[in-house]
């Protein structure tokens, strides 16, 4: 009979000696370093141009809709896109799109690196193919801008409203002529007290319909590239601006009990008007009676995938209990998680918690088809708090934690005829580590993804992970330490006996 001594050290030597973890994911991209007086040359003109800039959110929405001509005598590849210092450096997720070929997906666009002294930066627009002279194409421009308005006044009494300001160009950046354009705004409440007017046209300027402000249609062919003409405007908001400046997730894929735990960890703060005097329990409890509109974060409401079980909700105290949890009444309904802090968060207030659920992993885990080894992982990038005034993120920690012997492991983005809120997949950063729990021996696989700069518009993106599972070849026998078996979310792990009678140990 052998000792079990000599087991375990038999697969340590196996293990050792093989190569169980190779990430293959793709690094981010280093911006493009430009001349310091770099011009881009004008083989294009924007012959028009419609901008809609959305104000609804507590970040910045931008779409631009510009046609694109070659004016030069050769074909053209490459469209250098503006935007001003002040928001090259916000900016959160930016894709450009083919608007004739929207199935093609996004363009490639290269960053490329900041120089101070220039009043603009620029993107660089790789067209698909080469665009040939005299030909057009048109362009669907879309980014969000993290941090972008202003509360004024910046400090303001409990019960007082809040105003948040924001300072643009009625003139489009661009590197090229511009031959017609106009901006359209979109304001989240009729109560705007200032909004710069203009003498850039005959008639009204802006032209106000609703919630609605174009400022436009004007003829700039005659003006020059990079022109400014500053327009301010100040409207009511009376929701907090919600920031995370950092957001820590972990899946953690379980092959014992066929779970998914999903932890979040968040760093809240929020933007908006700070309060100016002491805190006042009355006026707070006067204003929720009556159900007052508040620039405070009074609760967060998190949509579950269905299934969604055994929810927490913890904070730096400890676990707080002013949370409630509703499952679906079908099993094809979300489930819903409310939460409420242990105080109103006002502006210049910050709040750090943690909150967690388990999910059935047979929902998220498929075997990959044509192979007896390989698995395929969909999940959310992230999911969060779903609120009418948007949440903005400054940096995204998303872990993906595998079961011990996970290799060769893959990962890429579900990418959509439409946006789905995250950076194109060289804009990510990827590594592959090791994690180590309790009862651990390899460690597990985990996979960490990073994003600077995120919104919730990121909420339905999906992940899709491919691993492999570490065999071990002990002459025509092959002895599984991990099986996986992925139908009906049953999955085991061999017993010791088994392992024994494999290698003929006998049993102890």
């Amino acid at each position: 009979m052998r000792p079990f001594s000599a087991l375990t050290a038999l697969c340590g030597l196996f293990l050792s000696t093989r190569s169980f973890v190779c990430a293959d994911s793709t690094s981010s991209s280093s911006p493009v370093a430009l001349p310091g007086n770099f011009q881009p040359a004008q083989v294009f003109k924007n012959t028009n141009l419609v901008r809609n800039t959305n104000l609804e959110k507590s970040y910045l929405r931008e779409t631009i809709n510009v046609v694109v001509e070659n004016v030069a005598k050769q074909a053209q590849s490459d469209y250098y896109l503006t935007l001003p210092s002040d928001l090259y450096e916000k900016v959160a997720v930016l894709e450009v799109r083919d608007k004739s070929a929207p199935e093609k997906g996004r363009l490639n666009v290269q960053a490329t690196e900041i120089d101070p002294s220039r009043d603009f930066q620029y993107y660089i627009v790789h067209f698909s193919e080469p665009l040939p002279p005299s030909s057009q194409i048109t362009l669907g421009i879309s980014y969000s801008v993290l941090n972008s308005f202003s509360p004024r006044p910046a400090a303001i009494k409990q019960m007082d409203r809040q105003y948040l300001t924001y300072s643009f160009s009625a003139y489009a950046p661009s590197a090229y002529t511009t031959v017609t354009q106009k901006t359209k705004l979109k304001l989240p409440s009729t109560n705007v007290p200032e909004c710069t007017a203009t003498d850039l046209k005959s008639g009204a300027d802006p032209e106000r319909l609703g919630t609605s402000y174009t400022y436009g249609p004007y003829d700039t062919a005659q003006v020059a590239p990079g022109t400014s003409y500053p327009i301010v405007v100040r409207y009511e908001f009376t929701k907090p601006v919600i920031t995370a400046s950092l957001l820590e997730r972990d899946l953690e894929v379980s092959h014992w009990g066929g779970n998914l735990a999903t932890e979040e960890r968040y760093w809240l703060r929020n933007n908006g008007s700070e309060l100016l005097d002491h805190f006042s329990r009355v006026e707070w409890t006067l204003s929720s009676y009556q159900q007052l509109p508040s620039s405070s974060i009074r609760e967060l409401k998190y949509p579950l995938k269905p299934g969604s079980v055994d929810p927490y909700f913890i904070d730096d105290i400890g676990n707080v209990s002013t949370s409630r949890y509703r499952p679906g009444k079908v099993p094809s309904r979300d489930a819903s998680l409310e939460l409420r802090p242990r105080f109103p968060i006002f502006g210049g207030w910050n709040y750090s918690f943690r909150v967690g659920w388990n999910n059935d992993l047979s929902t998220f885990l498929r075997r990959a088809v044509g192979s007896s080894d390989s698995y395929v992982l969909k999940v959310p990038f992230i999911e969060g708090p779903k609120a009418s005034e948007g949440i903005q993120y400054e940096k995204v920690v998303v872990r993906v934690i595998l079961p011990e012997g996970a290799r060769n492991v893959r990962w890429e983005m579900m990418e959509k005829v439409s946006s789905n809120g995250l950076p194109n997949s060289s804009q990510i950063q990827a590594d592959v580590s090791e994690h180590k729990t309790f009862m651990d021996t390899l460690g597990r696989t985990a996979l960490s993804l990073t994003v600077d700069g995120l919104t919730d518009e990121a909420r339905d993106s999906q992940i899709v992970v491919i691993e492999s599972i570490l065999t071990i070849e002990l002459g025509d026998l092959r002895l599984f330490l991990v099986g996986w078996i992925a139908q009906a979310g049953d999955y085991h792990c061999w017993s010791l006996h088994s392992i024994c009678s494999r290698v003929g140990c006998g049993q102890s």
